[in-house]
């Protein structure tokens, strides 16, 4: 592991590191905020998973979320959002696919699945690298993210409810067996059988996931993908199936942006720190 960077923030340490990742069969980035607590103590951890376009420091510079992880003693970490440079034609095409892009699935579809294990990514190697440099409770962490990486930390606790014991998510991608966004992504990563995208949709997961801590969402009603790619009342109406704790919030005259996120994780952080630092 290698220390790119870091920088003191509310009395805590914000750093960016990189390492050779095994999964992704290549150098990978991600950001990790310690706040001062780490100092004597092992602390929870939260990951946040980023959406289309973004990399391991969207959200570290603009949600503002340092200040609520130091008050509450969280360690945040937010990786990447796709492997980058890995020589793939095509890679570089499209804006919501390919790099920036990696929709936190394990790629089965060739050329792809050399490069793309965003999920075992997420849910097993980093964790892991986390644990072994960092002051972390092992036994108390929490995900959430944006947009794709709203679908992906859904994913990630619904199909692993003993590793991520809170989850919430920002206008998180609900449905993306039903949008564009993730009929493309799904086709090309994991190949035209419909049935195998089952495993990285959440409102087809929560309908037999042991998952049983309340999830919160924050839609913002001015969000220009809300209808076409975001689809929230489809997963509202899963998880009221199976009497899954659901908030669902629709955040009046908010958009799909920064500002959104900013105005909220305050709230989500809160959220996660009711469960992880009991």
């Amino acid at each position: 592991m290698n220390l790119i960077s870091e920088y003191k923030c509310f009395d805590g340490m914000q750093g960016f590191y990189s390492h050779h990742s095994q999964t992704c069969n290549i150098e990978m980035r991600f950001a990790v905020y310690q706040p001062p607590q780490t100092r004597s103590k092992a602390v929870p951890v939260l990951y946040f998973l980023s959406g289309l376009t973004c990399t391991e420091e969207n959200f570290i510079t603009k949600a503002g979320a340092q200040r609520y992880a130091a008050e509450h003693g969280l360690i945040l970490v937010a990786p990447d959002t796709s492997p980058r440079n890995t020589g793939i034609e095509g890679e570089d095409k499209d804006w919501d696919f390919g790099t920036g892009a990696g929709f936190y699935v394990d790629a089965t579809a060739e050329p792809w699945r050399s490069h793309y294990q965003m999920y075992s990514y997420v849910v097993k190697e980093l964790p892991a690298l986390i644990a072994s440099h960092f002051p972390v409770q092992v036994e108390r962490q929490g995900i959430f993210g944006h947009s794709m990486g709203g679908h992906g930390a859904l994913v990630c606790a619904l199909r692993n409810p003993e590793l991520f014991k809170s989850v919430s998510a920002f206008a998180p991608i609900a449905a993306p067996m039903q949008c564009a966004w993730g009929e493309k992504a799904f086709t090309n990563y994991l190949g035209s059988e419909r049935e195998t995208w089952r495993n990285y949709d959440a409102s087809e997961l929560i309908l037999t996931s042991k998952y049983t801590s309340p999830i919160l969402i924050d839609q913002g009603t001015a969000d220009k993908f809300l209808s076409q790619q975001l689809m929230p009342e489809v997963f509202e109406r899963a998880c009221h199936s199976v009497e899954q704790p659901l908030t669902l919030r629709f955040q009046e005259g908010y958009d799909h942006s920064y500002y959104f996120i900013a105005t909220f994780v305050g709230d989500h952080i809160r959220h996660h720190a009711a469960t992880l630092c009991q």
